[in-house]
């Protein structure tokens, strides 16, 4: 009997110690961790386009069919070159060159038909009061939008003196020949020049 009470007792402890054991093992085993959440990136702002951006517009064209002499298209692209040139180096307004023929008529309609857009009228004709029968004399006129008033208007002369209007003298090789694309493209960043201040837009002239 003693054998037995003695067997007993001991397979009871054993039983205790072993469930002690275990829950000692379950108390010891780490949580499993917490998900960590993934940040949901900002979107990225949209870059707000300014109020003012583009607000002031030129259209520049000219009529290459109203002059008193044969003169080449590459002449009056040269003229509207040099404008426009001048017209986005001086100011922050946007500048687009009509690619096709624009009579005086259809520069009043198109001003008439635009909300922002100054339509520049270009014409190239002899400088009769020159002092050589090859010289031309550059006319420009802008016409406001909606209203096509004339907003300013003037004229750009190769050589010689003038009472008022700029004249611009041409540039020259060392063995003297003049380059007329070159001079008529300086002409028209002088007329280019004269409608910012006209329009209180004028700024440095480009080196």
């Amino acid at each position: 009997m003693k054998y037995r009470h003695f067997a007993a007792t001991l397979i009871i402890t054993l039983c205790v110690l072993s469930v002690q054991a275990q829950s000692g093992r379950r108390r010891t085993t780490p949580p499993p961790a917490a998900p960590v959440p993934t940040p949901t990136p900002e979107p990225t702002p949209t870059p707000k386009k300014s109020d003012n951006e583009d607000e002031l517009l030129f259209l520049l064209g000219a009529d290459r069919y109203s002059s008193n002499v044969n003169i080449p298209f590459s002449y009056y692209d040269a003229v509207l070159r040099g404008c426009g040139d001048r017209l986005r180096a001086g100011s922050s307004a946007g500048v687009d060159v009509a690619g096709k023929d624009l009579s005086r008529a259809d520069a009043i309609k198109r001003a008439k038909s635009e909300t922002k857009s100054y339509v520049v009228y270009m014409t190239l004709n002899a400088d009769t009061m020159g002092r050589r029968a090859d010289e031309l004399l550059l006319e420009y006129i802008v016409f406001a939008p909606v209203t096509a008033k004339i907003v300013t208007s003037g004229r750009s002369y190769m050589t010689g003196r003038r009472a008022g209007p700029v004249v611009v003298q041409p540039p020259r090789t060392r063995d003297g020949v003049l380059y007329v694309e070159e001079t008529l493209r300086r002409m028209g960043e002088e007329a280019g020049e004269r409608i910012l201040k006209a329009m209180h837009l004028n700024g440095p002239l480009p080196k």
